[in-house]
């Protein structure tokens, strides 16, 4: 049976860094009773992003913050918006440079994910935020539904 399944979730940042949302996103599979299909999971905010990456070895969390921050720095003088402080406009070039939706595939009630691989929501602003995930399964179900 074809199913659409659609919720939201809220993470709570403690200012910039990855925040792993595998388990929520796992739990609303499960919810759901989505058998076999996809899992788009969209960040509703301009300035954080959702990635995928090795969720084993906290160097590598690391070692992106580090690059990116290279990259992009806070109060670059050739970035003229600014309106909530030096870290306003980079962390809209990060989220742009990164993703704000990913698709995961889901075989037998689970997501497809390597050994290795979490889902991570990626802050790119300094202070704590509220930030909702949509997600959005769609698929075959479980069951009737």
């Amino acid at each position: 049976m074809s199913m659409l399944h659609q919720s939201q979730l809220m993470v709570s940042t403690g200012g910039r860094g990855f925040f792993e949302i595998t388990d929520k996103v796992q739990r609303e599979v499960e919810r759901s009773g989505l058998c076999d299909g996809l899992c788009t999971v969209f960040v509703l905010h301009t300035s954080a992003s959702v990635i995928i990456t090795e969720n084993a070895d906290p160097d590598v969390l690391r070692d992106l913050e580090s690059w990116i921050s290279g990259v992009v720095r806070d109060g670059d003088p050739a970035f003229l918006h600014r309106d909530e402080g030096p870290d306003d406009m980079p962390a809209h070039v990060r989220s742009v440079l990164t993703q704000n939706s990913i698709g995961i595939p889901v075989r037998n009630g689970q997501l497809e994910l390597g050994t290795w691989q979490g889902i991570f929501l990626w802050e790119h602003r300094l202070a704590p935020h509220r930030r909702r995930i949509s997600l959005t399964l769609v698929g075959a179900s479980t069951g009737p539904g």
